[in-house]
């Protein structure tokens, strides 16, 4: 029998200053406001044995170099192992430019205060240890989640298509409707931590340049709510980066005001999460706690010289040129200057029986699936944008296919056989886990 399990909770305050850069668009923001604070929030797991940190940023995306400050951090100031820090990012796009896309540069006084400040949050849920019990459920939630890429008329797969667009054929690609939440409750039931998954791109709303950690901020506000108690309740992304909100077989949803779908999103998948959350029979204390990971190598494409030397002569004269045809060029070169191979972690925790795997980067839902159907545990969660980012990461269907997701950026850049290179990385560090 597994020793005794302990948790604790807690978060920090990561909003940037007014003024800062914004990513998630093709062209550059500032900040002028603030609709919600971003934050770092960490769950501490521990028992005799072992002890694990799960930590969730509002942030776009996060480099391995950043993550290993805030993890070496943590680490110091609470004695946990840095390799089992798992930290992931919710991937909203009203938040500080955390690495350099597309038209955004990224933000680096942010950034070396950001980790170091987003650690606080584990040593604070350290502090707050205390013994615990830990259940897990899933519920379904297939209307809020849809496949933004689709097969056209013409032969193409084209993304965000519009509405009703009489030239769609079908979606190019699944769902996953799964909504996964693992619940840690203290010795008189009451939560201390929620932890949910679900596979679906951002959801915003609002002005642009009002800093928000969008729908997955309001997720937790709702699941509080819910409940009628305070607890830190996290949405760790699952495999998303060909889904989003918007069901362009439908007309487009009425907003009524300002983040009224945000929240009307946050709203529906909270309530599945929770009622998942109270059929759970078996809180347990006595459960196994691991970490592992393996190093992937993680593959770019490569541009011709020729389609280097065309990108060059059109940012050698840019005027009456198209601006996304510049950005892209120029994005080329970026990319051109990034080695060919390096490696990229995936991590993957044990919770008893809950598995948890981590994905550096925008991951295709199709991932997801595949490593649900194929790992040990009794129930797995697909966490994106988790360690690292390597950008997009298509099926090799998908990359043949074409589209935004697929067209080479510093956001878009990995080369076919990504996908099940990732995969059975994925699936080897689940069933390393189950065996300890």
């Amino acid at each position: 029998m597994a020793a005794t399990l302990r948790a604790g909770a807690a978060s920090s305050n990561i909003t940037p200053t007014l003024g800062t850069h914004i990513s998630g668009h093709f062209t550059d923001r500032l900040a002028d406001d603030v609709h919600d604070e971003l934050m770092s929030k960490a769950i501490v797991l521990a028992n005799d044995d072992s002890i694990v940190a799960i930590v969730t940023l509002d942030l776009i995306v996060a480099l391995k170099e950043d993550l290993a400050v805030l993890k070496s951090r943590a680490s110091e100031l609470t004695g946990i192992p840095a390799e089992n820090i798992f930290v992931s990012c919710t991937h909203t796009h009203t938040g500080a430019s955390t690495a350099g896309l597309l038209g955004t540069p990224r933000d680096e006084p942010y950034m070396a205060w950001a980790m170091d400040k987003a650690a606080d949050a584990v040593k604070l849920a350290h502090n707050r240890l205390k013994p615990a019990r830990l259940g897990h459920a899933s519920g379904s939630c297939p209307e809020e989640s849809h496949n933004r890429r689709w097969h056209m008329k013409d032969g193409t797969v084209k993304m965000n298509p519009g509405y009703q667009n009489p030239d769609m054929l079908r979606p190019a690609g699944p769902t996953d409707p799964e909504v996964a939440v693992a619940v840690l409750i203290d010795d008189d039931y009451r939560p201390i931590a929620a932890l949910a998954n679900y596979a679906l791109h951002y959801v915003g709303g609002g002005k642009g340049t009002a800093i928000s950690a969008d729908y997955f901020a309001a997720f937790g506000r709702a699941l509080q709510r819910m409940a009628g108690q305070d607890f830190i309740a996290i949405m760790a992304n699952g495999c998303c980066g060909d889904l989003n909100n918007i069901d362009f077989s439908a007309p487009r949803r009425e907003e009524p005001y300002p983040y009224y779908n945000m929240c009307r999103v946050a709203d529906v998948v909270a309530a599945r999460a929770y009622a998942a959350w109270r059929t759970i029979r078996d809180f347990r204390s006595d459960i196994a706690l691991a970490a592992a990971t393996e190093m992937m190598d993680f593959t770019r494409r490569e541009s011709t010289e020729d389609e280097l030397a065309a990108a060059r002569r059109l940012l050698e004269n840019p005027e009456g040129q198209d601006y996304s045809e510049l950005m892209y060029a120029n994005e080329m070169l970026e990319v051109a200057q990034e080695p060919v191979v390096r490696q990229t972690p995936i991590m993957g925790l044990r919770l008893g029986d809950l598995g948890i795997v981590g994905l550096p980067g925008e991951i295709f839902v199709e991932y997801g699936l595949q490593i649900k159907s194929r790992s040990p545990f009794a129930r797995t969660m697909s966490i994106e944008l988790a360690n690292d980012y390597i950008g997009y990461c298509p099926t090799d269907l998908a990359l043949a296919e074409g589209s935004y997701e697929t067209q080479l950026a510093r956001s878009a850049k990995a080369a076919s056989g990504t996908e099940q290179a990732m995969v059975d990385t994925a699936v080897d560090v689940l069933t390393q886990l189950a065996g300890e």
